[in-house]
Formats: structure tokens, C-alpha cells, sequence
């Protein structure tokens, strides 16, 4: 399936029911199973991610696959690890070739046992359930942090409590403390310092929660709102004082004329001046998921640009520095990797090497689509092969393009 994108708006308005947090619902539906919780979570992402991760958890089966959700795959590789019983966990075919080992080794040295039933390093897993005892383990903070926030999350039910050495730079720091807080709500005690998380042994507490809307999907809002002349958005649901650590791009975006205003239904996005930086020179490590959103504001405004930070973006759903450096060439752009996990522009388009109508791939990748639809508002006319993608994070994401007058072809 493709759409073809259009739209000629100069100005967008109206208000916005955005998706729940995927990371939030994720990792509180591991904590509701671990708290043996009776309360349902309100609000819970319909994303296919949470979906997936919901689906096993309540699954009668032994057996798991899920898809393209790697969050999924690796929260719940560490929880099945200490559940007692027999338990097989797939996924996609990128999936297959996504390592796994780092968690792996990590929970080995706790007492589990687990095994690859394909390549060695990456799923499918066979993993034998058992008590686990916890231990000093050292980790590469710069690997993602969704191995590190997967460990915190059966730390306290692990015994002994767990220790976490984090060694070098910290990657998606953002997330470690979104699963720490998260965590804290449901009552763990916890020790952060400098490099080193201790989480004691405990209990986690049943309670009500409600998630909040979905920061990576204001992202696209944002971008959307730096490319118009002028409007007004409320972003249903959404909170400033948020948990999740993508709630950053509110001042990111001051420089691009867009101010954030919280009201009590959620937050007002408005256009106060058409500005834009010379050149945007930023380092991702603390928000690498929207990275490829920032690329593509980026060229639609032209906008020369230095992006560091990126190197977890290899290992995601696709190698997303090579997709972006494949469909940006598409509209004639050359974009460079200076170093391992950056991105570079000069600003420059060849119009000769511009395709007038390309075809953008997305790779499984939910984000390439959500990234790119925006740049039609631009002048970027586009095809977005496999749109419906969308689903892994923002199923009303189309829906929502043509409420504020986008034209999609289906």
C-alpha cells in the first residue's frame, strides 16, 4: 500500500487527541503484572508495541512472538526470565538480527538461563524461568537504554536487590529516569548516583495509574506547527511537567517561532514569529527517537544541520541513519555520518538528483513515516510506502493529517 502526501495549508488549527505513551504504558504494564495489580491502566497506548506486550502478558501460551516491538522483546525477555516455567520469544525478521546478548549476559549473571534458538546474540530466545539472585553488573551506558531500563524493572523482585554500573557515556538517559520515576510511583526506593543505579530488593504496590499523552508523537505537532506561517493547536492530554524526557523539544522548538502554553485539556502549540536558527547543532544522546524528526524539519526549512548522539539509531526497527541518508536523497539531499552516530548537512539540494513525486520507503520503521509526512507542508510532495506503520505508535496519525486539511490518496 501507498499514499500519496499533499497538502497546501499555509496555517493549521484545531485540537489534537494524541496516543498515549507507548514508553509509559509499556513499562507500567510490567509493573502491573509484577505488583499482581487489579487495577486496569486508564488510558493505555493502542499502539502495536503496548498491544504485542499486553497480548503476552496475558497470554495463555508459552510461546511469544512479537512482531517488530523491540521494547517488547526486551522487557519481556528480563521478566519471563523469573517466571518460573518454559518460554519461547520471536519476532519479525529484523527482529532476528537485532542483538539481545548485552540483556542476555546481564541476566545470566543473575542466576537465568537462556538460550538462542537462531543466531547466536540475537532472538528467538528459549528462556527457562528461575529465581534470581541479584549482583553488581556492569553495563555499557552508551548501548540502549531499554536493556538497562528492562533490568530495573524486576530489580526490586530480583534477591538482593540489583546494582547497575553504568560505564561511559549514558545513552537515553531521559528513559533510565522515566522508568525510575514510573517505578517510584508504585512505591521502589531507588539510589541513583553519578553512574550507578541500586535498586533494593521490595515490593511493588498495586495503584491506579493514567498515562499520559504520547511526547514522540508531539514531536510530528511541532514540526508541523514550525512549518506553517501561522495557527493554533491544543494537543490533547499532554503535559509540560511530564515524566518523559521528549517533553525537551517544548524549548527546542522556541527557536523556531512555536511557543507551548499548558491549559488544562492539554498543551497549546502557537505560531508567534516566523524565525528559524542559521544552522541547528545538537547532541541527541538524552532523545535520539526524535532525531529523524529534527532531519527532516531541518531540510523541508533548509536548514544546514550537525546531529551527534545518534549511535543507538543503527540497532532500532531499522538502521535509521542509513534510511535517512536513502529517502532525504530522494528530494536531493546528500546527508553525511562525519563520525560513528552522526548526521550532517551543508544545506545544500541538487536539484538534478530531486525526484518530483519519490516513493519513501519506511523499512518497518514507524518514525521514517511520521517524520517525512510533515515536509509536504513545505512544498515535499510524497509517496509513503507502507503507511499504515504508523500503527506501531500513532494508529490516528493519517486521520488526524486530514482533519487539519492534508490531501492523502489512498
Amino acid at each position: 500500500m501507498i499514499y500519496q502526501i499533499a497538502t497546501e495549508i499555509k496555517e493549521i488549527n484545531g485540537a489534537i487527541n494524541l496516543p498515549a505513551s507507548k514508553s509509559i504504558s509499556n513499562r507500567a504494564l510490567i509493573i502491573n503484572a509484577l505488583s499482581y495489580s487489579p487495577y486496569p491502566i486508564k488510558n493505555l497506548s493502542a499502539s502495536d508495541d503496548t498491544k504485542v506486550l499486553e497480548a503476552a502478558l496475558f497470554s495463555n501460551s508459552n510461546k511469544f512472538n512479537i512482531g517488530h516491538a523491540g521494547t517488547a522483546m526486551r522487557f519481556l525477555t528480563a521478566f519471563l526470565a523469573k517466571i518460573v516455567g518454559e518460554w519461547e520469544i520471536t519476532g519479525s525478521e529484523r527482529m532476528q538480527q537485532r542483538p539481545i546478548s548485552i540483556l542476555v549476559d546481564a541476566l545470566s549473571q543473575l542466576g537465568a538461563k537462556i538460550e538462542y534458538l537462531g543466531n547466536e546474540g540475537c532472538p528467538p530466545l528459549k528462556i527457562f524461568g528461575s529465581h534470581l539472585k541479584g549482583q553488581t553488573i556492569e553495563l555499557d551506558g552508551s548501548v540502549s537504554s531499554q536493556y538497562i531500563s528492562a533490568l530495573l524493572l524486576i530489580a526490586p523482585t530480583v534477591e538482593n536487590g540489583l546494582t547497575l554500573k553504568l560505564l561511559g557515556n549514558i545513552t537515553s538517559r531521559s528513559y533510565i529516569k522515566l522508568t525510575l520515576e514510573l517505578m517510584a510511583k508504585f512505591g521502589i526506593k531507588y539510589r541513583w548516583d553519578d553512574n550507578e543505579v541500586f535498586v533494593p530488593e521490595q515490593k511493588y504496590f498495586a495503584r491506579d495509574l493514567i498515562c499520559e499523552a504520547d511526547w514522540s508523537g508531539a514531536s510530528y505537532w511541532y514540526q508541523m506547527m514550525a512549518l506553517v506561517g501561522d495557527g493554533e493547536v491544543l494537543l490533547e492530554n499532554l503535559l509540560l511537567d511530564s515524566l518523559q524526557g521528549d517533553a525537551n523539544i517544548a524549548t527546542w522548538f522556541e527557536q523556531f517561532g512555536v511557543t507551548s502554553t499548558q491549559k488544562a485539556e492539554g498543551v497549546v502549540l502557537a505560531k508567534s514569529k516566523n524565525r528559524q536558527p542559521e544552522k541547528l547543532i545538537f547532541d541527541f544522546i538524552e532523545n535520539p527517537d526524535v532525531a529523524q524528526t529534527m532531519a527532516c524539519l531541518c531540510v523541508a526549512k533548509n536548514i544546514p544541520f550537525h546531529f551527534s548522539g545518534l549511535k543507538t539509531l543503527k540497532i532500532k526497527e531499522t538502521d535509521r541513519i542509513a534510511a535517512l541518508q536513502n529517502e532525504l536523497a530522494k528530494f536531493g539531499v546528500s546527508i553525511t555520518e562525519p563520525e560513528h552516530g552522526e548526521l550532517a548537512w551543508e544545506g545544500k539540494i541538487d536539484q538534478e538528483q530531486r525526484e518530483e513525486n519519490p516513493i519513501i520507503r519506511t523499512y518497518h520503521d514507524h518514525r521514517m513515516a511520521l517524520a517525512f509526512a510533515p515536509m509536504a507542508l513545505a512544498g515535499f510532495n510524497m509517496q509513503i510506502d507502507d503507511p499504515m506503520v504508523v500503527t506501531k505508535s500513532y494508529p490516528g496519525f493519517w486521520d488526524d493529517l486530514e482533519k487539519i486539511g492534508f490531501k492523502i490518496e489512498k
